[in-house]
């Protein structure tokens, strides 16, 4: 039964699972957001993060879940030795009856399993992609490759994960492609950049690019501020902002003091509110080595912020190259530097990539269009029964 657009009567209840070190990554838009918009479908949302007990990032994430209303539950983990994880989980999934467990990685994709036997539940997953590198962190995505198999829908962010997961023998008819998406209410274009430049400290007529993201070698900010560099040489009035931590920042603050470019590339660390920052970006470069589909792409064309990207994973199915954004091939310094340059000799150009861009969210990749696939895949499980 539907009242003022709003189900009466809880169907089931899901529990959408992940492990999270410091203040998180693009996930946690996607699963903190999830909880009130599933509850106009009769869906109970609880999010619940395994994560280090010493870790100050979980307060971010705290406050993330208070601002949108969704129901967290905080788990310390003290790792792979912490047997007492199992025991909370199965705790959890009896206290709230769990009905669905959506994991979010290797670690929750494990427990669902593990938990399955003592908990009836149905079990999904998200795969957001498998980006960073480093020789333990391979062999927990090889695991992760081996379970997916063993869910009951496999959903993917975009369509070479779709790919990957199939090669992976996760059957066709679980595996399920649902881009991700961000709030347009809450991500809305911003005209006059020079007003929030000069808040900033920042000279107004100053061509401000900008990029968000975890300080990690697939991101190659490295290359970017290389960019930069090579556009400053040439006389442009450009500056860089980065916005987010990770364990580069040594390097990359090394290599702006190398080439002596402090006053005009800004590492800004962790921001709560990310969206101040896009206000003031006369353009967003994307120069990730890999990728799935990124939502920080999305919030900046939903901003009104013409993008450069990386012709990679699901980039090339959100931007077409000239249209709604420039593509570049990954890792390609040259290409990098060409089109940042289009976008500051050119402002008419940049104007109809920002409209061009905000149409194409709007259309295609709004919150409401996600949830309601995810709803829909919720109740062909429930059916199943």
């Amino acid at each position: 039964m539907i009242e003022n657009g709003r189900y009466t009567k809880v169907i089931e209840t899901v529990a959408h699972v992940r492990v999270v070190t410091g203040q998180g990554g693009g996930p946690e838009k996607t699963i903190l957001n999830s909880p009130r918009f599933l509850e106009r479908y009769g869906f109970r949302t609880i999010c619940a993060y395994m994560h280090p007990p010493s870790d100050p990032g979980i307060e971010h994430i705290r406050a993330k879940a208070k601002l949108w209303n969704a129901k967290l539950v905080t788990l310390p983990d003290r790792g792979l030795r912490d047997i007492g994880i199992f025991w909370k989980l199965l705790n959890l999934c009896r206290q709230h009856r769990v009905g669905i467990w959506h994991a979010h990685d290797y670690k929750s994709n494990l427990f669902g399993l593990m938990l399955k036997p003592f908990w009836s539940m149905k079990l999904v997953t998200t795969v957001h992609g498998w980006g960073a590198s480093g020789r333990r962190t391979s062999s927990y995505y090889q695991l992760d490759r081996h379970l997916l198999r063993y869910y009951e829908r496999v959903i993917c962010v975009s369509e070479d994960l779709v790919k990957e997961c199939l090669e992976y023998k996760v059957p066709s008819d679980r595996c399920i492609l649902v881009h991700n998406a961000i709030d347009t209410g809450e991500f809305k274009v911003q005209r006059d950049k020079r007003i929030a430049k000069q808040q900033a400290g920042i000279d107004p007529n100053r061509f401000m690019i900008g990029a968000v993201g975890r300080l990690a070698p697939e991101k190659a900010f490295d290359l970017l501020i290389h960019s930069i560099d090579q556009l400053l040489k040439e006389g442009q009035n450009v500056g860089l902002i980065i916005v987010g931590e990770g364990a580069e920042r040594s390097q990359l603050e090394a290599l702006i003091g190398q080439l002596d470019r402090g006053d005009r590339v800004k590492l800004l660390g962790f921001q709560r509110d990310v969206i101040p920052v896009y206000r003031m970006m006369d353009a967003f470069a994307l120069s990730s080595l890999r990728e799935g589909l990124p939502n920080v792409v999305l919030e900046a064309l939903a901003t009104g912020v013409p993008v450069v990207a990386s012709r990679i994973a699901g980039v090339p199915r959100l931007i077409q190259d000239g249209c709604t954004g420039l593509l570049i091939d990954p890792g390609n310094t040259e290409q990098l530097t060409t089109a940042l340059r289009q976008m500051i000799l050119d402002p008419g150009l940049c104007d109809r990539l920002a409209v061009a861009g905000r149409k194409v969210v709007e259309a295609r990749f709004s919150f409401e269009f996600r949830m309601e696939k995810i709803r829909n895949i919720y109740e062909q499980l429930i059916r199943r029964e």
